[in-house]
């Protein structure tokens, strides 16, 4: 019920914005053919290229990585969490979320921007506009379509990072509601802080690709998730993945679809672009060797289930610095990447009592805070001038950038943790958060009605 009065909600709003449309004054401004000057067409092509790649993380990559974890009568739920996460999420980007976490500020203390104006992102004029971001709309040569939808990559993927915490028994009407919430009040409100250069930003944060935003925020709302919805049956309760091909698969396609997700920040084809790439290489590398060393010591053999997720903890650890920091410092994250979310991962997530069901805490949470924290000692300003002119980080001199990351990540926390939680709880007052016994006992064919693998009769 509380479904479809949200696509009542939905429908009437687009039927008033079709009623009221107005094509724009300015069609004239542009003839057909020709390129407007600001636009970089090369820095355009990339950022598409870009987009697509972190789009290609969410499906097929995360489907899979996550599918494969899974238990078998469980992997059609998984991917169709993903799958209605990227298809709910692109609405409300496009209807409120993008101008919420990257347009006008419509809500400013001081000269601190806290949030954008909810509006959507649809017109002719806004998307024929130069990319313009945040409280003092910082332009860019790229159109402003290309901003939205790689900035839409990002806030889908999101949610699909988090239901690796609560699969095998969220309800699936409860997830349907909770997502396109959280993409509003959660997510923009963090990506205008520190992506769109809000107040956060502006006291000097700094989050290149999405350590923070992203996969601090997954981390802590895997929690939140956890505690609210509960635990899996008794008998799922243990990481069994059902297919590590699949596992592996998925992998692949996140850490090469990673090249999009930091290369794509300097929103253009820039030198720090490849910088960035080639750092997200390198810390993703060396976490899996780190990680790896670190199993054949105490586990006496390596696993490609540790293996692949340590590639993802160097990917998540180096999101925040990536453009930041020179090749010694992305090694340095590397091996961070690679031993404090393993330490997480073996001995503290086993105390935390909650049925995080494929450990998004430490591989998300910690890792993304790792990376941040470093991100304030390691930025080094010859890397820096070419896309944040003046960051230095603690090691080169600056030390209150370390101080102004770890107050960053305790905002995203104490912020993240209450309103997640917070809206599963108004949601479970509608609905139930957890299927019934009786449908996870069957899995797939009870919850919808069909089997993600069919073996034949």
């Amino acid at each position: 019920m509380v479904s479809v009065a949200f696509l009542v909600v939905v429908w009437s709003i687009l039927a008033v914005r079709a009623a009221t449309y107005q094509p724009p004054s300015n069609l004239d401004k542009y003839p057909a053919s020709s390129i407007p000057p600001w636009l970089d067409t090369g820095s355009n092509a990339w950022m598409l290229t870009a987009a697509t790649l972190v789009g290609l993380m969410s499906l097929p990559g995360l489907a899979i990585f996550y599918g494969g974890l899974a238990k078998k009568r469980f992997i059609l739920n998984t991917l169709f969490m993903i799958f209605y996460a990227y298809a709910s999420v692109l609405l409300v980007w496009l209807l409120f979320g993008y101008n919420f976490g990257f347009g006008k500020p419509g809500v400013k203390i001081g000269d601190y921007g806290i949030l954008g104006i909810p509006t959507p992102a649809l017109d002719a004029s806004f998307l024929g506009s130069q990319a313009a971001i945040g409280p003092a709309q910082v332009s860019y040569n790229i159109p402003m379509p290309s901003m939205v939808f790689f900035q839409f990559v990002f806030a889908a993927i999101t949610p699909g990072l988090f239901a690796g915490a609560v699969i095998e028994r969220i309800s699936f009407k409860a997830w349907m509601i909770f997502v396109p919430l959280w993409s509003l009040l959660v997510y923009s409100p963090l990506a205008y802080w520190l992506f769109a250069g809000g107040w956060l930003n502006q006291l000097g944060a700094v989050d290149f690709s999405g350590g923070y935003v992203i996969h601090l925020s997954a981390g802590i709302t895997a929690l939140a998730a956890a505690l609210a919805v509960g635990p899996r049956l008794a008998s799922d309760r243990r990481i069994k993945p059902h297919n590590v091909t699949l596992v592996f698969i998925g992998a692949g396609i996140l850490w090469l679809g990673w090249n999009g997700f930091n290369g794509g920040d300097p929103y253009g084809a820039t030198i720090d672009a490849a910088i960035a790439v080639l750092n997200t290489e390198l810390a993703g590398a060396t976490s899996v060797i780190a990680w790896m060393l670190l199993d054949m010591k105490f586990k006496h053999k390596p696993t490609l289930i540790g293996a692949t997720t340590a590639a993802v903890t160097g990917l998540v650890a180096i999101t925040p610095a990536a453009g930041y920091v020179n090749g010694w410092g992305a090694l340095i994250i590397g091996i961070a990447a690679g031993t404090i979310p393993w330490a997480a991962t073996e001995k503290l997530a086993p105390r935390l009592k909650l049925d995080d069901a494929l450990g998004v805490f430490p591989a998300h949470g910690v890792a993304g805070l790792t990376g941040g924290l470093l991100a304030g000692i390691l930025a080094d300003p010859a890397v820096t001038q070419f896309v944040y002119p003046g960051l230095t980080g603690a090691l080169y001199g600056n030390l209150y950038e370390l101080g102004i990351q770890a107050l960053a990540a305790l905002v995203v926390v104490a912020y993240v943790f209450p309103v997640s939680y917070a809206l599963l709880k108004v949601i479970s007052r509608f609905t139930p958060l957890k299927e019934s016994e009786e449908k996870l006992k069957v899995g797939d064919a009870a919850i919808h009605g069909e089997i993600g693998i069919d073996l034949g009769d």
